[in-house]
């Protein structure tokens, strides 16, 4: 998998962006229930009251609260008087209003402590029990307030240590709500709105939550798209050097990978790569960042008393995800090869089903269609359902978290531990982090099939051809142009126990026709395949223009030879792209002169759009004497040195055979000539013919020649003509001969 995302360095600005906007939206997501939080808490519960620090207080209060708290300069200092009544806070940092808030939240709380008619009744009391009877007339007739201010300074901070002591076994919730309650009474005190601050409030936080789900929205959207951008360039780039590779291998590779694999590998499997880069991005950046963010807000902005919960979900989840994983991973390994086997059973049948047709055999093919088709499917659904039970089983943890975090968090709330817009947060919180593990967990599922496929598209990659270009290579020699020369070769198939070819040693000359002849499985395709380097010789050396063809550049090679296979390839387009395959810019009248040649205008010209008519995929269009005709005029548009033809009139009539074969003469007169043939007919005239069985040259020379001094040629000439056509004088009438004299 590694090899495979190396190639996304092509990709690296997209990528750097990509993990930008994931983090900036992961910063947002954790933020936002932090936002729910304060809705809640501050805004709903405290009417729009963050802390202990009143933004307005009259005077009178404030030299009321200034009572209970030696920090009189520290807290004034925060404060200026606007008018001769009240007190407006200063603008203040958030570190400087944390200390202030600090400051003055025992005072507040002792300050609205006093307010209320009991405590000032009980605290009255208390005070009046040592006092003379004449003042406790007086005494009765004051506010507490006014009695502290009257205290002794010894005695009034007696009173506000005892009153801290009673303060600090408070909980915090409940410090901070009671503080609240009390700063309310302040701002009705000094004509504040309440109504009015809590919706300022509340509308301000909506606010800024619908800024961050904005941004977190619009993150999202640009990394699914550059995801995909970057996920449909990487499949692209795979492709690219998948094709090319293919293009580069001999046929030794080709036999190794199957057509149908290397059709899987180039779709099927690039499209699972591609589907895991969407993702992926947002899993492996976005998904720690939220679980690791989640984990360190529940530590330090939320309750942790509760942290106990996600460590169990955790647990749980990875549990599942890991059991699943075990039962579902050696079906991902198979069902690329279960795609292949699919592919292979469909192109074979899809292929020969004129055959199938002829023979009668559509049922068997239909039952082998149908193991294939069932074995894939039973694989998918056995994967599809073992994975199914994950997103149920994840979704009941999720629940049942919620459902243990209100239990756990209620009771809390009840106790006055916790308040209920943190146990909202924290339920959020605990939901980003079990998500991301969940995120973790599809991404799990993906990760086994995209690796199979990762691995097999690596394994074309990497595959080195058997035949490729030395460092340094020699140019074609121009004295010995067209020369091709078999010097004692042999060649065997990789992996083969014998040789196919033994000690082949033969000429071919410009200007002259070699042909090669023998019974099937004689070797005849595979010598004209070791010219353009098909193959590679195991044994001697193959010449063709006095250089060793190992020490030829393939495309120098090549271009010298105007290869016609066995079976007539044409390629979707037209007739005019096909003949002009090997040079798009060839003229019409070079293209037409090569039709003409190979006995292909009388069909063309009947055709309504004539050379612009359209070709199907493989020529399915034409018959097979049409295809052969338009192979070999393809081969003589190109106009090369050598011209080699591989059994290519074997579909055509003798009248076309001759034609063709008298045109092809006046053409190729300067050329080398190689004919692969099965018929006598096609090669009577070749200048010299190679008698080939089992291997090895067990003839060369002449039609004349072979025919009276070669037996296995001559056997072969009398399966096809009589005595009288091949001009053979019969034992009989030499006899005759013998007894006349």
């Amino acid at each position: 998998m590694l090899k495979i995302l190396k190639n996304l360095k092509q990709s690296w600005l997209s990528v750097l962006v990509i993990i930008a906007l994931l983090c900036l939206q992961a910063a947002t997501d954790l933020e936002l229930p932090n936002y729910t939080s304060k809705i809640v808490n501050d805004g709903i519960q405290a009417g729009g009251i963050e802390d202990s620090v009143p933004e307005t207080i009259t005077e009178e209060d404030m030299n009321s609260l200034l009572l209970f708290t030696t920090d009189d300069e520290f807290i004034l200092n925060n404060y200026e008087l606007v008018d001769s009544k009240k007190y407006e806070l200063k603008d203040i940092s958030n570190s400087e209003r944390e200390e202030l808030s600090n400051k003055m939240l025992d005072p507040i709380i002792i300050f609205g402590t006093v307010q209320t008619e009991e405590t000032a009744n009980q605290i009255k009391t208390q005070l009046m029990a040592n006092v003379p009877e004449e003042q406790k007339a007086i005494i009765g007739n004051m506010s507490l307030t006014e009695i502290l201010k009257s205290l002794p300074e010894e005695q009034l901070s007696q009173i506000l240590s005892e009153s801290e002591k009673q303060i600090d076994q408070m909980q915090e919730t409940i410090k901070e709500q009671t503080a609240i309650l009390y700063i309310k009474q302040i701002y009705t005190n000094a004509g504040v709105d309440l109504d009015d601050l809590q919706m300022s409030y509340i509308f301000t936080t909506g606010l800024k939550m619908l800024g961050l789900a904005a941004v977190s929205m619009a993150s999202g959207i640009t990394i699914m798209m550059l995801s995909s951008r970057v996920g449909a360039k990487m499949a692209k780039t795979l492709r690219e050097k998948i094709f090319n590779k293919v293009l580069k291998f001999s046929t030794k590779e080709l036999r190794e990978f199957s057509t149908a694999s290397l059709i899987t590998r180039s779709t099927n499997d690039v499209q699972q790569i591609q589907q895991l880069l969407a993702m992926l991005f947002r899993t492996v950046v976005y998904a720690p960042i939220i679980g690791i963010g989640g984990i360190i807000k529940v530590m330090t902005e939320s309750d942790s008393s509760m942290a106990w919960i996600i460590g169990l979900a955790v647990i749980v989840i990875l549990t599942v995800v890991a059991t699943l994983f075990a039962v579902a991973m050696p079906k991902f390994k198979k069902l690329q090869s279960l795609i292949d086997k699919l592919n292979g059973v469909t192109r074979e049948i899809l292929t020969g089903k004129s055959v199938i047709r002829a023979f009668n055999t559509e049922e068997r093919e239909e039952k082998r269609f149908d193991k294939a088709n069932v074995d894939l499917m039973k694989a998918n659904i056995f994967v599809n359902r073992t994975m199914s039970i994950m997103m149920p089983a994840l979704m009941l943890i999720m629940n049942g978290v919620s459902i243990l975090i209100i239990w756990v968090g209620g009771h809390n709330v009840d106790q006055g531990v916790m308040q209920v817009g943190d146990m909202l947060a924290f339920i959020q919180y605990s939901m980003q982090i079990v998500m991301s593990f969940l995120m973790i967990s599809i991404i799990s599922i993906m990760l086994p099939r995209a690796s199979v496929s990762a691995n097999r598209i690596v394994e074309v990659i990497e595959t080195e051809p058997s035949i490729k270009d030395k460092e340094t290579t020699k140019k074609l020699n121009l004295e010995k142009r067209g020369l091709v020369e078999f010097k004692n070769v042999s060649f065997r198939y990789p992996d083969a126990d014998s040789e196919i070819l033994e000690d082949i040693n033969f000429t071919c000359e410009p200007g002259k026709t070699t042909a090669i002849i023998g019974s099937t499985g004689s070797g005849k395709s595979t010598v004209v395949n070791l010219i353009p380097r098909f193959y590679d010789v195991t044994g001697g050396e193959l010449l063709v223009d006095g250089v060793n063809v190992k020490d030829l550049s393939q495309k120098d090679l090549r271009d010298a030879i105007g290869f016609v296979p066995q079976k007539g390839v044409l390629f979707s387009g037209t007739i005019e792209s096909n003949i002009k395959y090997s040079n798009e810019n060839m003229s019409d009248e070079k293209m037409v002169e090569a039709a003409e040649i190979a006995q292909a205008t009388e069909f063309i010209e009947g055709k309504p759009d004539k050379y612009k008519s359209e070709i199907a995929q493989g020529g399915s269009n034409v018959s097979g004497g049409q295809k052969q005709r338009l192979s070999i005029a393809r081969a003589v548009a190109k106009d090369p040195e050598i011209f080699i033809f591989d059994d290519s009139f074997s579909a055509l009539d003798f009248k076309t055979d001759a034609q063709l074969r008298e045109a092809l003469a006046k053409r190729t007169k300067n050329k080398t000539n190689i004919i692969v043939a099965q018929r006598i007919s096609t090669i009577l005239n070749a200048d010299k013919i190679i008698v080939l069985e089992d291997g090895k040259i067990v003839g060369q020379g002449t039609h004349e020649e072979l025919i009276k001094n070669n037996e296995t040629y001559r056997q072969i000439a009398l399966s096809q003509l009589s005595e009288e056509e091949l001009n053979i004088e019969t034992n009989k009438e030499k006899n005759n001969d013998g007894k006349g004299e």
